[in-house]
């Protein structure tokens, strides 16, 4: 008997024993290929020796120092590091200890900002549907995922929401990547207007769509001319690379495919690879001196801010990425992995879609190719698909209600930095085999009384 609140109750799981690389063997000897890095957390899959011995490290020198009296040389470090990797201005750190606390500190960041410049009429958001931001109540409120909101809407503050950039789903026909991106930056202008642009603080986006929608890039040129809208109106643009930054997508910041700099950034799960739970905002120049000239202090702050045992660990997991060229690699190895996943599904009658970059993949899942029809929500294709291939020794991350909230299914890869082609092809093998299998029992015939 558990004592745990599991997240489903109803569904036992299999207990986790240890990490051998890019696989986890549960407590009765059965390996799973973690296809997904679980939620695009592990990066350089697990039991890395390296970084281990760096949290050993850490913890026999110092476990906790809290950042109102001390700052630690892994904090400092791995903050240096950072701003090493960045564009100029974007070099300013602060560590949580995961997403959602990233996207509550950049939130925060941006009223102050405004507040500071003397504009604290600035306090709306507006954000995307088909979004994730996190599951506090305010990154729960600026997403735009309709399923995780539903429970919580009459306690989610205020927020506003336009259109996804998704062009499988919602590009007109025969409109070009121009004239879509064109729409969607009238649209946010619009909804400026409407608003009153004096009264907007930010606008956030993930630069690549992840567990709602399914590894989503926007069409080229979409974020340039979003960043226009915002400048325009002394909106800030507050990126969201919780799953998709650190080389995820085949460059260190997803956002350097975009042609654009944010004037914050959250990233999480690749930043410490799972080895300790750890989150950062980057903040720009201009943000963090609008503070330091005014009140001079950021009114914000958790417990476990800088740790220094989770700096170490994602300093160790950084140094790794960049002493090792893993960026390089992971774009190399998207290459593969998407050549493999087009080959694998090309004309499967229950594929609409094999989109993604570097090593963050998708595939979107329907009942007839034709017209993209999507299964019934109330068959929960994406979790069928799951259980299939952890059954098959596979773990794969799905989602439900990709298109608008409810329906649709997509079930998604970010396999480790470190998978060879040999493990990306069987893994891919292994989903077919999974969604078919799971296609199979959606459409059995069911027994009627």
């Amino acid at each position: 008997m558990t004592h745990i609140i599991h997240r489903n109750p109803r569904s036992p799981l299999p207990l986790a024993a240890y990490g051998d690389g890019a696989y986890i063997v549960d407590r009765d000897g059965k390996r799973y290929f973690d296809a997904s890095g679980g939620a695009a957390v592990s990066c350089l899959g697990h039991a890395h020796a390296e970084v281990r011995a760096a949290v050993r490290e850490q913890m026999d020198r110092l476990e906790y120092a809290h950042t109102s009296f001390f700052t630690t040389e892994a904090a400092e470090s791995l903050a240096a590091l950072l701003a090493e990797r960045s564009p100029p201005g974007l070099g300013n750190a602060y560590f949580v200890a995961g997403g959602s606390e990233a996207i509550e500190t950049a939130l925060k960041l941006a009223r102050q900002y405004h507040v500071e410049r003397g504009e604290p009429q600035r306090y709306r958001y507006i954000a995307r549907r088909q979004s994730y931001h996190g599951n506090t109540l305010a990154a729960l409120a600026i997403g735009g995922n309709a399923a995780r909101r539903a429970w919580y809407e009459p306690v989610l503050i205020e927020s506003h929401h336009v259109s996804p950039c998704f062009p499988f789903r919602h590009r007109q026909p025969g409109e070009t990547d121009a004239a879509y991106g064109d729409r969607l930056g009238a649209e946010l202008e619009a909804t400026l207007q409407r608003l009153g642009p004096h009264t907007v603080a930010a606008f956030v986006a993930e630069t690549v769509v992840g567990a709602t929608a399914g590894a989503v890039a926007a069409v080229p040129g979409y974020f340039r001319k979003i960043r226009q809208v915002c400048d325009r109106h002394g909106v800030l643009l507050l990126l969201d690379e919780v799953m998709c930054g650190l080389g995820r997508t085949g460059s260190y910041h997803a956002f350097e495919q975009e042609g654009v700099q944010p004037d914050l950034l959250t990233l999480a799960k690749g930043l410490g690879g799972g080895y300790q739970p750890i989150g950062a905002v980057l903040a720009h120049d201009r943000v963090v001196e609008a503070i330091r000239a005014g009140s001079g202090a950021f009114q914000h702050g958790f417990t476990y801010v800088g740790h220094p045992v989770a700096c170490a660990a994602a300093l160790a997991v950084q140094r790794i990425v960049a002493r090792d060229g893993l960026v390089e690699r992971v774009a190399r190895l998207g290459d593969t992995l998407g050549a493999l996943l087009a080959r694998q599904f090309d004309g499967h009658p229950h594929v609409a879609d094999v989109r993604g970059r570097g090593l963050f993949w998708a595939v979107e899942l329907v009942r007839e190719r034709h017209g993209a029809t999507p299964f019934a929500p109330a068959l929960r294709l994406h979790a069928a698909v799951k259980h299939q291939a952890q059954q098959l020794g596979l773990l794969c991350y799905p989602g439900g209600g990709t298109i608008d909230g409810e329906h649709g299914d997509h079930v998604l890869l970010a396999p480790p930095y470190l998978s060879s082609p040999e493990q990306l092809e069987q893994a891919v093998a292994t989903l077919a085999r999974a969604i078919d299998l799971a296609v199979a029992g959606a459409l059995a015939p069911r027994d009627r009384p």
